[in-house]
């Protein structure tokens, strides 16, 4: 569990499916009440996520979003507009073979290169749901060869939670020094350039805006958020993370389907909340 020491919090980052949304995806008023609070404070507020680039661009205008965005848990920092900042893509030589691997468990693989999100099957698990969290449509196509440099995630996916669980696992101990390897929900194991996950996100936005570790406060709900949670002077579980996340965590908040996150930053973080320093 990560301490608090009533340090003043000059930054959020949040995670956005299962933290900043509930499960219908669309913000509710709460939440944005709550970070426009943050904003008339001064207080850096920043998103962090497993989603394409594409897929937070709805974000943006409800939440007065003015600085990086960290699409693919990091793999690709994007500003509002758009354009990419950095990319940091897995190593072509590594990508064939953690496809592989994650198939022998019985998962289905899809990826993302550059902005694009590739499947094989139309019809694989979870893609429908998540073109519609995305808000875009993936391209078909017979197989991924041809397509393996400038991979910035692999997805691995099943309904089967354990068997997510165990494939992470064996990512982790065949690769750990060529990916970086998380859930970010109980079905989908992400997969991306060992620089790329939520832990650098919060030191690189540390750098960036020149804010103290300290004072960064970050909320989520997964497994990989446990990354930034243990980099950050303050975190926040939501209440439908699991126990194992919890545990991780400085406070826990309500449910995403119970506006966890604006209760978080109304109970936890405004009271506290100071302006970032100018850049």
């Amino acid at each position: 569990m990560t301490e608090d020491k009533e340090q003043p919090i000059a930054a959020v980052l949040a995670d956005v499916d299962g933290t900043l949304v509930p499960r219908t995806k669309e913000l509710t008023p709460r939440a944005i009440r709550a970070i426009k609070s943050l904003h008339e404070r001064g207080t850096l507020f920043a998103i962090t996520s497993g989603r394409p680039p594409r897929g937070m661009f709805m974000l943006i205008e409800p939440l007065g979003l003015t600085g990086p965005m960290a699409a693919f848990n990091g793999g690709i920092l994007v500003l509002p507009d758009m354009t990419v900042v950095d990319e940091r893509s897995i190593p072509a030589d590594i990508t064939a073979e953690v496809i592989a691997t994650i198939r022998s468990h019985g998962l289905y693989a899809w990826i993302y290169r550059g902005a694009d999100w590739y499947v094989t099957d139309p019809h694989a698990p979870h893609a429908e749901r998540e073109s519609r969290t995305v808000r875009f449509q993936p391209t078909v196509v017979p197989s991924y060869d041809g397509l393996l440099d400038r991979v910035v995630k692999i997805v691995g996916v099943s309904d089967d939670h354990d068997l997510v669980a165990r494939c992470e696992a064996d990512v982790q101990a065949r690769y750990s020094a060529h990916v970086s390897a998380a859930r970010s929900q109980a079905y989908y194991l992400d997969v991306t350039h060992p620089t790329a996950n939520k832990g650098v996100v919060v030191e690189r936005l540390s750098r960036y805006y020149r804010i103290p570790l300290e004072q960064v406060v970050t909320v989520g709900d997964q497994p990989n958020d446990v990354l930034m949670f243990v980099r950050s002077g303050m975190s926040i579980a939501m209440g439908n993370a699991s126990p194992e996340v919890q545990r991780q965590a400085t406070y826990v908040t309500a449910s995403n389907e119970e506006d966890g996150f604006a209760q978080a930053i109304e109970q936890y973080v405004l009271p506290r909340a100071v302006a970032a320093p100018p850049l």
